[in-house]
């Protein structure tokens, strides 16, 4: 439970930390939270030789809302999401996240730059339909998708040298949204979790949006699900009959804790409890 020796740098620029990064090399890692990175670290199964810390690093901390929109520091805490009500179900799931010593150091940015498909926050990403702001030497700055950012098991379209300044998304003012995952403790990561947010026209759902976490190398949204059930009434049937698309083009790893059918069985029930909960049924 003794990492490997490393050196360790924090830098209290941007341009700074993204040079000690370039000059680093491909074993230079960014510390942003450390609740990702470390635990691999004391297990050796991360060895990186030089942690870049953005702690000090002004600008990547906080939540504002612009013209509608959400604009999200990458270093802002766990902690700071579950209680700002307003994200809504950004706010919820945030809240499920380990235990409050986590939820107070772990960031987003540095959850969605690690990519684990079993971390919490990126399948909410998906449905959302959020960015990220990505910046690299010179200050060039490019958006991604989250559609586009998860790219494989802790493989995402972060680059080397670029680092994850922020996160932007819609505001989802008059959704219904719900949470749903399974683990053997509160603290633990998730076999699986759902997550959903769904817009109602009257008795009529208009819009609805499914994510799933831990069920493939990379977060997932159950389109299936999603087509089915737009323009369909608000009804536990309807529901029920939808959610069982849940598992459709999924592959989930099998561990100690479920196998892989077991977890399509899980997506399924849990796909239909969040969606009864978000439209309200």
């Amino acid at each position: 439970m003794i990492p490997a020796e490393f050196d360790y740098t924090a830098p209290d620029t941007l341009d700074g930390a993204i040079t000690a990064l370039a000059d680093g090399g491909e074993d230079a890692k960014l510390l942003a939270g450390g609740h990702s990175l470390l635990p691999l670290m004391k297990l050796r199964l991360a060895a990186p030789s030089l942690l870049v810390d953005l702690r000090k690093v002004p600008g990547l901390h906080g939540i504002q809302r612009e013209d509608g929109n959400w604009r999200i520091g990458a270093l802002t805490p766990h902690a700071e999401l579950e209680h700002t009500p307003d994200l809504g179900v950004v706010s919820l799931v945030a809240g499920t996240i380990a235990d409050p010593q986590v939820r107070n150091r772990g960031t987003l940015g540095g959850s969605l730059a690690h990519g684990d498909p079993a971390s919490d926050l990126p399948a909410v990403m998906l449905i959302c339909e959020a960015s990220v702001t990505l910046q690299g030497a010179g200050g060039q700055q490019r958006s991604v998708s989250a559609n586009d950012l998860f790219q494989d098991y802790l493989e995402t379209a972060v680059e080397p040298t670029e680092v994850l300044t922020e996160i932007r998304m819609p505001a989802y003012d008059g959704w219904g949204y719900a949470y749903q995952k399974f683990n053997r403790r509160s603290e633990d990561w998730a076999m699986v979790a759902v997550c959903a947010l769904v817009k109602k026209n009257g008795d009529t759902i208009e819009d609805v949006r499914i994510g799933l976490t831990n069920m493939a190398s990379v977060p997932l949204r159950a389109h299936g699900v999603e087509e089915a059930l737009r323009g369909q009434p608000a009804t536990a049937d309807s529901i029920a009959q939808a959610a069982e698309q849940a598992a459709e083009g999924t592959d989930p790893p099998a561990d100690l804790n479920a196998s892989s059918d077991y977890k399509r069985h899980l997506a399924r029930v849990m796909a239909r409890r969040a969606l009864g909960q978000a439209a309200g049924i």
